[in-house]
């Protein structure tokens, strides 16, 4: 990776405008790799690095992707509507990088949710092209019959979609609880397809994106971390969209 000056690096991280980061350098306020840099016009090589601000240590990241245990009672939109917007749980960093959520849950939907500040990753993400399961678990009001099974796997029309949806993976957990994965990613689908098939949901969560499970992640509502490459890896396509 290329060197980048001092200041610079700081802006992209996302700790402030150019000229407040250019006056945390001079203050002493900043350290590389463990030595404090008074000087913003240093070059510094971002391989590798890791910068102290605030008796905190950040590793430079060129883009930022990120993983959260949605909690209740938040929305995924930047503007929000009737309740804070999850970027609310994420350190202020966050918010200068522009990061973004990779779809939406809905404010009552819990678990997994994606973020990040690279443009291009939301948009393949997000794609119904690239046919990326999400797995959920669903409380149901109605005892859960083979009925409402059945009909989810083979498919269940909606009033504004104009062919039946179908959902890839359903299968009963228990009585009440229903586990089931979809690929198109409409709106309210989850709970519109219950309600199709004669039932309605009470309880949603996201317990996958791919072969990337949040339990496997160990976040508890509300708790976010960084996605590495091995994480990434895992955000893969169905076999029948690859």
């Amino acid at each position: 990776m290329p060197s980048i000056q001092l200041d610079r690096i700081l802006q992209s991280q996302g700790f402030g405008t150019r000229k407040y980061c250019r006056q945390l350098i001079e203050d002493g306020e900043v350290a590389v790799n463990g030595v404090v840099v008074d000087d913003y016009h240093t070059a510094v090589e971002t391989q590798g690095l890791v910068l102290s601000l605030f008796d905190a240590k950040w590793t430079y990241r060129e883009h930022v992707y990120i993983a959260m245990n949605k909690p209740a009672g938040h929305e995924c939109s930047r503007k929000p509507s009737h309740h804070p917007p999850i970027i609310d749980l994420l350190p202020d960093p966050m918010r200068l990088r522009d990061v973004q959520s990779v779809g939406r849950l809905d404010h009552d939907t819990t678990g997994l949710i994606l973020l990040s500040d690279d443009g291009a990753f939301i948009h393949t993400q997000s794609s119904p092209k690239r046919h990326i399961p999400k797995l959920y678990v669903a409380t149901t009001f109605e005892p859960v019959t083979d009925d409402l099974l059945m009909a989810l796997r083979s498919g269940v029309k909606l009033v504004d979609e104009a062919e039946p949806l179908a959902a890839t993976h359903c299968r009963k957990l228990d009585e009440h609880r229903i586990e089931i994965a979809l690929e198109q990613g409409k709106y309210h689908q989850v709970k519109r397809m219950l309600v199709a098939a004669g039932n309605h949901c009470t309880a949603l969560c996201r317990v996958a994106i791919g072969e990337l499970r949040l339990e496997a992640l160990g976040l508890a509502e509300g708790e976010w971390m960084f996605l590495e490459a091995e994480h990434l890896a895992l955000l893969r396509p169905s076999s029948a969209g690859a």
